[in-house]
């Protein structure tokens, strides 16, 4: 009984089986498949996380995972195929209906039994070990022998002896009527497996560690009963649909899964980058994309034809590609090909006019400056650009020198004891600083010269800022009070300091920082005199034996202070 349940996925009848990684978008459900003979329901494939999903190799692991009273062990595999994220023992673990029509009665069975009307009893009968139970009234019944689904009739005949009417009867079975079905061809582990009738098929093949990923099909699985097929199962609509064909299971029933039809890959800008299965002699890049669901951005693919002694490579269009023929084993890149046309450039701060401003790729700050317009505070000569690359390779400098600092300090060798429990301390300290260090976010602000900035090109994502006028000093660092302090002209940098508390005792009174409005950062004298709008960091004291350490440890607190205008402590 060959059903399709997913139909109008072209004429082509064409079946898809996917696999993937736990973080897997399933596509939408107007993506059909169908069976050999137009049938279809889904398969899925062992467990892989996503990490593991994404390696090249796809061999199997050696964590093995134990599910409890299923008696079933997982080898988890790393497999892109998509779905492989359903065999994690979800299925196993559950239970379908408990009623089973072909199980036998036998000794020790427990029979609800319920009698009204004209005589009345309600109570849980134990069949005995002759196979019978006692009714009230009237008698042994044989019910051992019997099926599940003949006992209802069975009990009530033999009622209908004594009380021919006005007697209603209800009896069944207290528990579960197990079944066992027998899982083989490319699973994990074959084997006979226990459960109830009316379990799903996606339960069974769980218990059997779910579908080989790298051998086994998704698009053509059997059900057979005496060697007959009964049902034919195409995962694929579990996973595309949330539809799956109901099946009541007996004992003896075969779940047999083949070997993988042909296969294609997909990578890029597309939502499914995953391998899929498909069973038919011509597929379309149109309808691999229609599964793989491409991103608005995409615009090309290119196919690598891997069929035969000759490597070859084509490149389309979308468009253009949508009555290519794909081959078992084709690997499929969607890309994002996009010539720069316009960007976007935020202005924030004191301005009065728009804030987003859209230009020609290649424009200039020239251009920018043309449509400001600032208000009485705005220090348009102090401009602040914060753009995002800048900040990228800023943040990758800095963990590069941090990198360096480990391997520098991890790296020294102790010649006593007393050198070694030094190098143990510095250990220590540098962990914690780097620890806090990588945590820092820089600005990616450029500093901008008045004189020249206009000819300063953009790029996409810059942020302006202009600077408000202010008379204000932000003193921070390592000072006791961290704070705003009023400018005043002809004060020095060591005055300010004082008006908010003076140095701490970690601090490093000959490492003061300067940062202008513009982004332009030096060191100074503690005697510099400010001007409006600057800002002091006091960086810390550096206590380390360690020459090179000492060394890194400062280079990146001049790193941190320059990029995130932040005075890190130590």
């Amino acid at each position: 009984m060959k059903k399709t349940l997913l139909a109008t996925f072209l004429a082509s009848q064409i079946s898809f089986a996917f696999a993937a990684t736990d973080d897997t978008m399933l596509p939408d459900s107007d993506v059909l498949s169908s069976g050999p003979s137009g049938s279809a329901s889904q398969t899925i494939d062992a467990s892989a996380n996503q990490e593991q999903a994404q390696a090249a190799a796809m061999l199997p692991s050696n964590s093995v995972i134990n599910l409890g009273n299923t008696g079933a062990k997982y080898s988890q595999v790393n497999s892109r195929m998509f779905g492989a994220q359903l065999f994690k023992g979800a299925f196993a673990t559950s239970a379908g209906s408990t009623f089973n029509s072909s199980y036998v009665i036998n000794p020790g069975d427990n029979i609800n039994l319920r009698l009204w009307g004209a005589y009345q009893f309600a109570g849980s009968l134990t069949v005995d070990p002759e196979g019978n139970i006692f009714v009230p009234n009237v008698g042994p019944v044989k019910v051992a022998g019997t099926t599940n689904g003949n006992l209802q009739n069975l009990i009530e005949r033999n009622v209908r002896r004594v009380y021919v009417a006005n007697v209603g009867v209800y009896a069944a079975l207290e528990q579960a009527q197990p079944v066992k079905v027998l899982v083989t061809g490319f699973v994990n582990q074959p084997g006979n497996y226990g459960g109830v009738a009316n379990d799903t098929v996606l339960a069974y093949l769980d218990r059997a560690g779910g579908v080989d990923p790298e051998r086994g099909s998704y698009v053509d699985i059997q059900i057979q009963r005496n060697g007959r097929m009964i049902q034919y199962v195409n995962l694929y609509d579990f996973l595309l649909a949330g539809q799956i064909q109901p099946f009541s299971f007996k004992d003896g029933d075969v779940i047999v899964v083949a070997p993988r039809k042909h296969t294609f890959s997909v990578s890029g800008e597309v939502f499914n980058p995953f391998d899929f299965e498909f069973n038919v002699d011509q597929l379309t890049v149109e309808q691999a994309l229609s599964v793989a669901k491409p991103k608005p951005g995409a615009t090309h693919v290119s196919i690598s034809r891997r069929q035969g002694s000759e490597y070859r490579s084509e490149y389309y269009s979308i468009a253009e590609a949508q009555n290519v023929v794909l081959q078992d084993g084709d690997v499929l890149s969607v890309t994002a090909d996009r010539y720069a046309g316009t960007i976007q450039v935020r202005i924030e701060g004191a301005h009065n006019g728009t804030r987003a401003i859209v230009l020609p790729y290649g424009a200039k700050l020239s251009e920018v400056l043309k449509q400001l317009k600032p208000n009485e505070l705005s220090e348009v000569q102090n401009l602040q650009l914060f753009r995002p690359s800048v900040a990228k390779r800023q943040k990758e400098m800095l963990n590069v020198a941090l990198d360096k600092l480990e391997e520098s300090t991890y790296s020294v060798r102790s010649a006593t004891k007393e050198e070694a429990s030094l190098r143990l301390q510095d250990a220590q300290l540098v962990k914690q600083f780097v620890e806090k260090a990588r945590k820092v976010v820089p600005k990616g602000q450029v500093v901008l010269n008045p004189n020249s900035f206009s000819n300063v090109i953009l790029e996409q994502g810059d942020v302006l800022n202009i600077p408000e006028k202010t008379s204000v000093i932000m003193v921070h660092g390592e000072v006791m009070f961290p704070n705003a302090v009023e400018w005043q002209k002809g004060m020095t940098a060591k005055d300010y300091i004082n008006q908010v508390g003076g140095y701490t005792q970690k601090s490093n009174k000959s490492k003061v920082i300067i940062v202008h409005q513009n982004g332009e950062s030096e060191l100074v004298k503690s005697r510099y005199q400010l001007k409006e709008g600057d800002e002091i960091m006091v960086l810390p004291k550096v206590s380390s034996k360690g020459i090179e350490i000492a060394r890194g440890l400062t280079t990146i607190l001049y790193q941190i202070a320059i990029a995130a205008k932040v005075a890190l402590d130590i």
